[in-house]
């Protein structure tokens, strides 16, 4: 067996491993990568050590650091609350309100599962008062994440386009960030649609409960029909409670979050992070780590726990994958893969390959490591010139990240954790069922929108 090979099947047992065990899967990587590397390449600990991602780290750190501390204060609480009076009480904007919060916060560098969390048990809570769908709910929440998950100063984002630099491929950040969020916008309408939006339309809740499109108060005199009820609400649920008939309390309209002096300090350093890396080319980390020391300095009484939040996890994850894979480049298994590839034959079927496989595993496991392995694994591939690299990365990205909605994801096993009691099985079949016909349809739609033409 060659070397190459037995990196890679290493790879694949890591993977594995951290599937079926509750074993960190970068820290089981970082043990491979210590374990391989003086094996097969006789090397010693510096040089296992070379391909730790420094860069990578305080990118994590920089801005999960922030983001925690936009918590901690109640930052993320006032953006919750305003976006949700931004609609006057219109429910079926709800969703897409949810959706676009959760996409902001991933935008700005929230970890996906993260965003998720935070914003799920709030999502659900409002379709339990106004008898949204909780599939609808949790898969616009989901979607959002992903649609905000690859700007240039999100963890996707940052993952995806420090590999493309560090391999000297052709990159495009805001066409990465914007196909994403055009994707999964899309994506939405068809959730929306399919999910009992349509119902939602025309309903208010001005305070009085809620109104149907008539002006009048749903009630029992006032019932929903079943042409109004969404279609995983008949006959196909986990409770054969009927639709939400009397008047609906208004969410209360106490304890609303001000925006205070901490609060305001954060949202500006937020957008002082935003106008330093888009606008003047600053290094991410770096300044969102600034921002961060900066805020707490500010900000003293607000940050007691915030270091703690960091989502170390994550730094573990990625930073353990690409150390792995730092030292499958040193032993030629990036060059001997592409070679493989390209033997194919046909450049466009070895593209559509590698989104299905990203796609596959990303279903069960961390979209974070996929990218962090998926995409080195592609970069001989795409050196060859044969496939537009702009178009691949993007299409390989998509692919491999609104496969969250599966059960089996970090993400989708959230939303299923938030359900209500009693319609958490029927959204754990529907999140399955939609999950793995993304983890078919996903991949030949992006291959066939972003790598036929040829992006880039």
């Amino acid at each position: 067996m060659s070397e190459e090979l037995i990196s890679i099947l290493v790879l694949a047992l890591v993977f594995l491993v951290a599937t079926v065990l509750p074993v960190h899967m970068g820290a089981l990587a970082l043990v491979a990568a210590f374990i391989v590397g003086p094996q097969l390449l006789d090397e010693d600990l510096d040089a296992v050590l070379s391909g730790f991602p420094a860069d990578l780290f305080v990118i994590l750190v920089g801005v999960t650091y922030l983001f925690a501390l936009a918590k901690e204060n109640g930052t993320v609480d006032w953006l919750v609350e305003k976006a949700v009076q931004s609609v006057r009480g219109r429910v079926a904007l709800i969703p897409w309100v949810m959706f676009a919060v959760t996409g902001a916060l991933t935008a700005v560098g929230a970890v996906v599962p993260a965003a998720v969390a935070i914003i799920a048990p709030i999502g659900m809570n409002f379709a339990k008062r106004y008898s949204i769908s909780p599939v609808l709910m949790g898969l616009m929440v989901i979607n959002g994440a992903s649609a905000g998950g690859f700007s240039p100063i999100s963890i996707f984002g940052s993952i995806v386009n420090g590999v493309v630099e560090r391999n000297d491929l052709p990159g495009n950040p805001t066409a990465l960030f914007l196909s994403s969020l055009v994707f999964n916008v899309v994506l939405g309408v068809v959730v929306f649609i399919l999910f009992g939006g349509r119902k939602l339309l025309g309903q208010r809740d001005l305070g009085d409960g809620v109104l149907n499109s008539t002006g009048s108060p749903e009630s029992p005199e006032n019932p929903p029909t079943a042409a109004t009820t969404p279609p995983d609400r008949r006959g196909d649920r986990a409770s054969t409670t009927a639709v939400q008939t009397t008047t609906v309390a208004s969410p209360p309209r106490t304890g609303h979050t001000d925006l205070d002096r901490n609060r305001l300090i954060t949202l500006l350093g937020m957008l002082g992070l935003a106008v330093a890396v888009l606008v003047f080319d600053q290094d991410v980390g770096f300044t969102a780590l600034v921002v961060a020391v900066a805020v707490t300095i500010l900000c003293p009484s607000s940050n007691k726990s915030a270091v703690s939040a960091i989502a170390w996890p994550t730094v573990l994850l990625v930073c353990g994958i690409v150390t792995y894979v730092s030292m499958m480049e040193r032993l030629g298994t990036i060059d001997w893969l592409g070679e493989g590839v390209a033997d194919v034959g046909t450049p466009l079927v070895a593209a559509l390959l590698i989104c299905f496989i990203g796609a596959s595993v990303s279903a069960f496991a961390s979209t974070t490591g996929i990218l962090g392995a998926l995409i080195p694994l592609a970069v001989p591939f795409l050196l060859a010139g044969e496939v537009g690299a702009v178009g691949m990365i993007i299409a390989l990205s998509i692919s491999s990240s609104v496969v969250d909605s599966s059960p089996f994801s970090t993400s989708g096993a959230l939303v299923v954790a938030n359900a209500p009691d009693d319609e958490r099985d029927l959204v754990y079949r529907r999140l399955l069922q939609w999950g793995f016909s993304m983890v078919l349809i996903a991949p030949v739609v992006s291959w066939l929108v972003f790598v036929v033409p040829g992006w880039g």
